[in-house]
């Protein structure tokens, strides 16, 4: 048969099970879920399409590896708090795609059709409330979603009709203070002026309202995301919340005023993310430590001058820094 859908469950054997147990010490210490015991962590497959003798092939050569994993058919023993994780419809799904492309090489046929979804289950003397927070903690709701734990009778994805594009009607015409309530209602990240400057540029240059998507885009290209104005947003007061880390936190917020005393002498300079983020780089800079820096109008990243042996022959390179603060759901 080919056209049931399939299951297959991998579960790392102890001595392999590391994912496992770093979720544990991460519910243990991050969450303070202290009566957590075990943590189990186990790989989903719902296949269609794929002959019942391809789908058994491919349980040891494509799903799991018969010396680190168990596999389970159709069924598995889940405890009484577990639950499943899934990307969300049109997110990209790596492992699946790649296990479907895995199935077509082993068949030399069609692909079949996959859908992935990590289990999660969960042992010690917990309780719903536990299960609530660690689901809080654990679904990334910008891209993944709850999975259910029932077999799906089919894995064909049904996409609703998309509705027309709504088109905010009026703005164009808005008084300010209605710009400003609008803002608030929407949720925008631009301020009441650059809705403002918005309204002018549709008025003027296209005489007509925005479409709902039109301004969402701009918001999200205007957003803190892109422009990373919070890093530069002065601090005009510092406090601690109490906590196991709090006097290590406060002991490296006045390490940093110290270094500051020394890197700024008597400059008057704000307080800010982005401060904090430089002010060791300024600090060995200052006191003659960073003499390889290549000085350059980029600020987004860091370059360091060397000299590299190649094929016995010395050349001088650049070795680059960066730190990507990009996500793709942007």
């Amino acid at each position: 048969m080919t056209d049931s859908v399939k299951r297959v469950y991998v579960e790392k054997k102890p001595g392999f099970d590391v994912e496992g147990q770093h979720l544990l010490n991460d519910l243990i210490n991050n969450l303070n879920i202290a009566n957590i015991t075990k943590v189990k962590i186990i790989n989903r497959y719902d296949v269609s399409n794929i002959s019942d003798d391809l789908f058994q092939k491919s349980i040891y050569s494509v799903f799991s590896e018969s010396n680190q994993d168990f596999a389970y058919i159709n069924k598995i023993e889940l405890g009484k708090f577990a639950f499943g994780v899934e990307y969300l419809p049109g997110q990209y799904d790596q492992r699946a795609d790649s296990a479907a492309q895995c199935v077509q090489i082993l068949s030399s046929g069609d692909r079949p059709l996959i859908k992935y979804a990590k289990i999660i289950d969960l042992y010690g003397d917990l309780d719903f409330d536990d299960l609530e927070k660690i689901k809080n903690y654990y679904i990334n709701p910008v891209d993944s979603r709850e999975a259910s734990l029932e077999m799906p009778i089919s894995l064909e994805e049904i996409y609703p009709e998309a509705p027309d594009i709504h088109i905010i009607e009026g703005f164009i015409h808005l008084p300010e203070k209605e710009i400003a309530s609008l803002r608030v209602v929407k949720g925008y990240a631009m301020s009441s002026k650059d809705l403002i400057f918005c309204q002018q540029y549709f008025r003027d240059k296209e005489n007509r309202n925005p479409t709902v998507t039109e301004l969402k885009v701009i918001d999200t290209y205007w957003s803190d995301h892109c422009r990373h104005t919070t890093f530069l947003t002065r601090f005009n007061q510092v406090s601690f919340e109490e906590g196991n880390v709090a006097k290590e936190v406060q002991k490296s917020y006045h390490d940093y005023l110290d270094i500051r005393g020394i890197v700024y002498e008597n400059r008057s300079k704000d307080q800010c993310l982005m401060d904090i983020a430089i002010l060791g780089m300024k600090y060995l800079k200052k006191t003659g430590k960073l003499d390889d820096l290549e000085e350059s109008d980029e600020n987004n990243a860091c370059s360091i001058e060397t000299t590299a042996i190649i094929d016995g022959i010395e050349e001088k390179w650049l070795i680059m820094f960066k730190n990507e603060t990009h996500n793709h759901p942007t």
